[in-house]
C-alpha cells in the first residue's frame, strides 16, 4: 500500500467513516452540519438549533440498527416509549455539546493520524490492487451520503473519538479499592436450605368458580383478541408499469451511440516506484535517490528488487514497488503526472513531491477500449425501459388516483384499466408490523387511510397513497374483525391452573415464614439440608433468586437466616453459618473484574464531562419530548 503518497486519498478517507465507530457516538454524526432555526426547532445547543426532523431521523437510525441486530425478535412497540425518545434526544444534545467544544477548542486531526486510521482498516481494493471505486460508491449511496459529507464525517468522528478516549482514560480505580470490590464479589457463604416446594401445597388448594371469574375480570388484557382486517390492494409503481413498456433494437443502438463514453473502459496504467523520504535532509535524500536512479538505469530489469531493498515506502516496497492501477486523484499530482507521461517500461527522472524523491516506471498499459454493443445491449434495454416506465408512471398516476376515487366500491376498474394485479393480505392492523418490513400495505400513512371511518365502515377504496417515491397504493377492507375478548369458557381451564399455582405459592410462603420465625428463635439447624458453599458466581444447586438474597443478607451475626419466595416454585428458608474468602484466588478473574471496574468509572467520568459541556453550551429545551407529535402521529 502506498502509505505516504496516498495521504490525500479522499475516497479512502470516506471508506474510513464506514468502519470507525467512535466509543461515544450512538446515533451517528448528524450534528456536523448545522442549519438555521425554524419552527421545528426542539432544542438549542451552544446557540445552534436541533430540529424535530433530525431527532426523528436519529430515532429511525437507531430502530434500523436494533432491527438488524434483533432480527425476528425485534418489536417496535418496545421502543415506542417516552424513555426511548428522550434518550435519543439526550444523545443528540450530548453530541452537539461535544461538537461545540471541538469547534471552540479548534480540535482537528492530522493528515498522518487519518492515514494511520485508513491503513488500519480493510480497504476496498480489487484483486489487481486497484481501488474498487464502484463498490465504494455503492456503499456510499446506501448510506445516503456523498463524498464531501463523508470526508468531513471521518475527521469529525476521529476528533470525537480522541476526546472521548482522553476523558475515559482519565478514570481509574486504585488497586486497593479494586481488590476490596473483588473480594466482596468473591465472598463465599456456607448455607443450609429448608425448601418448601409448591408441589407440597398443590393438593390442598381448592379453586372456586368465583376465584376463576375474579382472575378473568382482573386480567382482561390477557384475553384480548386484537382487531384485524383482510384487505385488497393495488400498487402502481415503476415495476408494475415496466411490463407495459417495450424497447426496440433501434432505440438501443441510438442510446449506445449517444452514450458511447459510458461504455468505454479508460486506459489503465499500472506502475511501480521507489521513494526516498526528504523530511529530515533534502540534499542527502536527493543524492541517495540519484544514486539509486543510476543503478536502476543500469539494471532496469531489477527495478522490483531494488525497490524492495531501498524504497522508503514500506507499503509498496514489500510488493517490489508496485502502486497498482492508476486512478485520477489517487496519488499526489507530481507522481500522477509522471505516470501519465511515461511509456510502458520507461523509467522516469527523479520526481519530487512533498514526501521526497520518486523513481517511477510504468509496468503495464492497457489502452482504452469500447465495449461492443452486444455486450451491453441488455443493460441499455433495461435502462431505456426504466426511463420509459418512469415517464409512463407520471402519465398513469393521475388516472390511478382518479379511478380508485371515482370507482370507490371496487379496485377492479383501476386494476383492469391500468393492467395491475389485485393483491390480498389478512391479519392487518392499524399499526405497521415490523416483521412485514417495507411492504406497500405496511406503511403508516396507508394504514391510517385504510382504517379511516369511511373506508372501514363503508368498505370503500382508500385514496391513492404515496408510500414511497413513484409508488402509489390504494386498498379496501374486505373483512374486519373488531377487538374482542376470549370467552371465559375457552380459557377457564388455563385460569384454574394459574390460580391453583398462585394459591399454592401463597400457602408455601405462609408456611415458610412460620419456619423462618421458628428457626430464628431456636438458632439451630433442625430440618435444614447439608451445608453448601455458595458465592455470587457459584450457586451449587440453589435457586439464583435465593443465592442473591443469601449473599445480600446481613451476616454480621451468625447464624443468620433469610426467607426467599421463589417465583412459581415455592419458598425457601436459608441458614447462613459461615462467611469467608475462597482458599485459592482466581488471578484472571480478579484482573477482568478490575478492568470492568475501571470501565464503569471511565463511563462515569464521561458522563460528568458531558454534563459539564451541556452547561457550557447553555442547552435550552424548547419543546419537551412529551409535547412533540411526530409526522406519523
Amino acid at each position: 500500500m502506498f502509505d505516504f503518497v496516498r495521504t490525500h486519498q479522499k475516497l479512502m478517507q470516506i471508506i474510513l467513516a464506514l468502519l470507525i465507530v467512535p466509543s461515544f457516538v450512538l446515533v451517528g454524526v448528524g450534528g456536523v452540519k448545522l442549519f438555521g432555526e425554524d419552527a421545528n426547532t426542539i432544542a438549542k445547543v451552544a446557540g445552534y438549533p436541533l430540529t424535530q426532523q433530525e431527532w426523528e431521523n436519529a430515532q429511525r437510525r437507531q430502530l434500523d440498527q436494533m432491527r438488524q441486530q434483533m432480527g425476528k425478535n425485534f418489536d417496535q412497540k418496545a421502543f415506542d416509549t417516552p424513555e426511548f425518545k428522550q434518550n435519543i434526544l439526550d444523545q443528540l444534545i450530548a453530541q452537539r455539546a461535544m461538537n461545540a467544544e471541538i469547534r471552540t477548542a479548534h480540535l482537528t486531526v492530522s493528515e498522518q493520524k487519518v492515514q494511520e486510521a485508513i491503513t488500519s482498516q480493510l480497504p476496498l481494493f480489487k484483486a489487481d490492487g486497484s481501488f474498487d471505486k464502484e463498490q465504494y460508491l455503492q456503499i456510499l449511496a446506501a448510506q445516503g451520503m456523498n463524498a464531501g459529507m463523508h470526508q468531513e464525517q471521518v475527521r469529525h468522528d476521529l476528533a470525537l473519538q480522541q476526546v472521548a478516549t482522553g476523558v475515559e482514560l482519565s478514570g481509574f480505580v486504585p488497586r486497593t479499592v479494586s481488590k476490596a470490590i473483588s473480594d466482596f464479589g468473591a465472598q463465599e457463604r456456607e448455607v443450609q436450605e429448608l425448601a418448601l416446594p409448591v408441589s407440597q401445597f398443590l393438593p390442598n388448594v381448592k379453586v372456586t368458580d368465583e376465584m376463576v371469574k375474579a382472575f378473568y375480570d382482573k386480567n382482561a388484557k390477557l384475553f384480548e383478541i386484537p382487531e384485524s382486517a383482510k384487505i385488497e390492494y393495488v400498487v402502481l409503481n415503476a415495476d408494475a408499469i415496466a411490463s407495459q413498456t417495450t424497447v426496440s433494437d433501434e432505440e438501443v443502438a441510438g442510446y449506445y451511440e449517444s452514450n458511447k463514453k459510458r461504455y468505454t473502459d479508460e486506459e489503465a496504467r499500472r506502475s511501480s516506484h521507489i521513494l526516498i523520504l526528504s523530511e529530515k535532509d533534502k540534499a542527502a535524500a536527493k543524492a541517495k535517490a540519484e544514486a539509486i536512479l543510476a543503478d536502476v538505469r543500469k539494471n532496469p530489469a531489477d527495478f522490483g528488487k531494488i525497490a524492495k531493498a531501498k524504497s522508503e515506502d514500506p507499503g509498496s516496497a514489500e510488493k517490489d514497488g508496485d502502486l497498482g492501477v492508476l486512478e485520477k486523484g489517487r496519488f499526489v499530482k507530481p507522481v500522477e503526472d509522471a505516470i501519465l507521461k511515461l511509456k510502458q517500461g520507461e523509467i522516469s527522472d527523479l520526481v519530487e513531491s512533498e514526501y521526497g524523491y520518486h523513481i517511477i516506471t510504468v509496468t503495464e498499459v492497457k489502452p482504452a477500449q469500447v465495449k461492443p454493443l452486444e455486450e451491453v445491449k441488455g443493460e441499455i434495454a433495461a435502462e431505456i425501459k426504466k426511463q420509459k416506465a418512469a415517464k409512463l408512471y407520471s402519465d398513469l398516476s393521475e388516472q390511478f388516483t382518479d379511478t380508485v376515487y371515482s370507482q370507490y366500491e371496487s379496485l377492479k376498474p383501476a386494476a383492469d384499466k391500468l393492467k395491475l394485479k389485485i393483491e390480498t393480505m389478512a391479519g392487518i392492523s392499524r399499526q405497521p408490523n415490523p416483521i412485514l418490513g417495507a411492504a406497500p400495505f405496511n406503511n403508516a400513512k396507508f394504514l391510517t387511510a385504510l382504517f379511516s371511518d369511511d373506508a372501514l365502515k363503508n368498505k370503500r377504496n382508500t385514496e391513492a397513497v404515496e408510500v414511497a417515491p413513484q409508488t402509489l397504493v390504494s386498498g379496501r377492507i374486505v373483512e374486519f374483525k373488531p377487538a374482542s375478548k376470549k370467552p371465559l369458557a375457552e380459557v377457564e381451564a388455563a385460569i384454574k391452573q394459574q390460580v391453583t399455582l398462585e394459591e399454592a405459592v401463597k400457602a408455601a410462603k405462609k408456611a415458610g415464614e412460620e419456619k423462618l420465625a421458628a428457626a430464628k428463635k431456636s438458632g439451630d439447624a433442625s430440618g435444614f439440608s447439608d451445608v453448601k458453599t455458595i458465592s455470587r458466581s457459584k450457586a451449587d444447586g440453589i435457586n439464583p433468586a435465593a443465592v442473591a438474597a443469601v449473599m445480600k443478607a446481613d451476616a454480621s451475626k451468625l447464624p443468620a437466616y433469610v426467607g426467599v419466595e421463589i417465583p412459581g416454585q415455592g419458598y425457601g428458608v436459608y441458614r447462613i453459618g459461615k462467611v469467608g474468602q475462597p482458599a485459592e484466588q482466581d488471578a484472571a478473574r480478579r484482573e477482568q473484574e478490575g478492568q470492568r471496574i475501571n470501565q464503569i468509572v471511565s463511563q462515569q467520568e464521561m458522563t460528568g464531562y458531558i454534563d459539564a459541556l451541556k452547561q457550557k453550551a447553555k442547552v435550552k429545551i424548547l419543546h419537551p419530548v412529551a409535547t412533540i407529535k411526530t409526522q406519523a402521529e
